[in-house]
């Protein structure tokens, strides 16, 4: 576990606020679009962030417990939002993931760079926006949240060899979309690869 995180959390056991202020400003944003994604509600999702901060300091006495706070994180975002969507539940547990709407991060620099970058950003876009909802969303939890295979196996209830399968096709998709051949495995221009 990263040391900081894992100071934070000790912070945070031992009753301290600001370390829980600084793990909300390390989280909020990304569990935000997380669940976002399965509410398709920004009020909605919002309101679950706060919901699982607030459950999170509430049993501050458990959090040196947690081995993964990531993933725990994740997780009670992922359960909270279900909940808060409970007559679509049905719906969302069969076919969980379809319509998101998560915008990639915008790059900096000058005018020039910043045209090319928007141009192939909404390239990229749109070849990730293709992708089948599942794929898309573990696509995204890996590549733009930073998450780890396992990390995403947990979080999504599924197989490391589930989430490695849909990297793959993700991977040919994106590459089919943009025209370019897919790296080798340890080629240094590896895009894709971690």
């Amino acid at each position: 576990m990263n040391n900081n995180l894992w100071d934070i959390q000790l912070g945070i056991a031992n009753g301290n606020e600001l370390m829980l202020s600084e793990l909300y400003k390390a989280f909020h944003k990304k569990l935000q679009h997380f669940s976002r994604a399965i509410t398709r509600s920004d009020q909605i999702a919002e309101e679950v962030i706060d919901d699982v901060f607030v459950k999170l300091w509430s049993r501050r006495d458990k959090i040196s417990e947690i081995e993964n706070l990531t993933v725990y994180l994740y997780i009670a975002v992922k359960n909270q939002s279900l909940n808060a969507v409970s007559r679509k539940a049905q719906e969302l547990i069969s076919e969980p993931f379809d319509s998101i709407e998560i915008e990639l991060k915008d790059s900096v620099g000058n005018a020039d760079e910043l045209m090319i970058t928007k141009e192939m950003m909404h390239h990229l876009q749109n070849a990730i926006d293709a992708l089948p909802p599942r794929c898309k969303m573990i696509f995204k939890l890996i590549r733009e949240y930073g998450l780890k295979y396992k990390e995403v196996a947990e979080i999504l209830n599924i197989s490391v060899n589930t989430i490695d399968v849909q990297m793959a096709i993700a991977v040919k998709r994106i590459c089919t979309s943009l025209q370019i051949q897919k790296p080798y495995k340890n080629h240094p221009s590896a895009l894709f690869r971690k």
